[in-house]
């Protein structure tokens, strides 16, 4: 008689089964209305060492202050207070 076989779920190594605590947005909890693209500060915290954009999904921004701080970054970089890329 032939064996049966199991089917085996493929999962990446250290998948987590359950889904971890979502991020919160940092400027919805400081109930900021608009980003302003002259706060350098403020926007650093959205961009990589290489300058890119970083995702919501690794900065936890919600939908529309992602849109806003996307658009104030590039505002920034247009009038050089950000740079586009980092050497």
């Amino acid at each position: 008689m032939a064996a049966k076989k199991q089917q085996q779920t493929r999962r990446r190594p250290g998948a987590a089964t359950a889904p971890g605590r979502r991020k919160s947005c940092h400027l919805c909890r400081d109930k900021v209305v608009e980003v302003d693209y002259k706060n350098i500060a403020q926007l650093r915290r959205y961009i990589s060492e290489k300058g890119k954009i970083r995702s919501r999904r690794i900065t936890g921004a919600c939908r529309r202050h992602q849109l806003q701080v996307a658009g104030a970054v590039k505002r920034a970089r247009e009038m050089a207070l950000l740079p586009y890329v980092s050497q």
